[in-house]
């Protein structure tokens, strides 16, 4: 008799172990899609704009405007630097730049899936999902 129990109990735990990985699974989110505009109006419009053009509602009451985010590929001779602007917002490069008023964006857009991009001199490079999302987004806002 208690070996039935135990089987019972088995086949009941078991049973109990598949309801629970079956609605884990129900319950389970898939990863959502990061969005670079999402995160340029939560982040960078107050400042840039919502254009990109650095008249955003708080640019009047900085020391120094903005850039304006719509022409960085046409100073950069027609080629929008992604992995330059990617290091500017993250903060990377602006690390010993005591005039800039821009905050690092690294804590913000720290965590989530990383991707692999290739830089300028063909070298795989991870970078943080919203990263790249936020600088794909500034990329859409060139002039052409």
């Amino acid at each position: 008799m208690a070996m039935r129990v135990v089987q019972l109990t088995g086949v009941m735990l078991g049973a109990g172990a598949l309801g629970a990985l079956t609605l884990a699974a129900c319950t389970m989110q898939a990863p959502q899609e990061v969005s670079g505009r999402a995160l340029y109006q939560d982040y960078c419009q107050t400042c840039h704009g919502e254009s990109g053009k650095g008249d955003g509602p708080a640019a009047s009451a900085l020391k120094k405007r903005p850039a304006n985010l719509t022409t960085i590929a046409k100073r950069n001779g027609g080629t929008f630097p992604l992995v330059k602007v990617m290091s500017t917002i993250d903060g990377y490069t602006r690390r010993n730049d005591h005039g800039s008023i821009m905050p690092e964006m690294g804590p913000v857009i720290e965590g989530g899936q990383t991707v692999m991009i290739t830089t300028d001199d063909g070298i795989e490079t991870p970078v943080p999902e919203p990263l790249l999302a936020l600088a794909q987004y500034v990329a859409s806002l060139q002039v052409k």
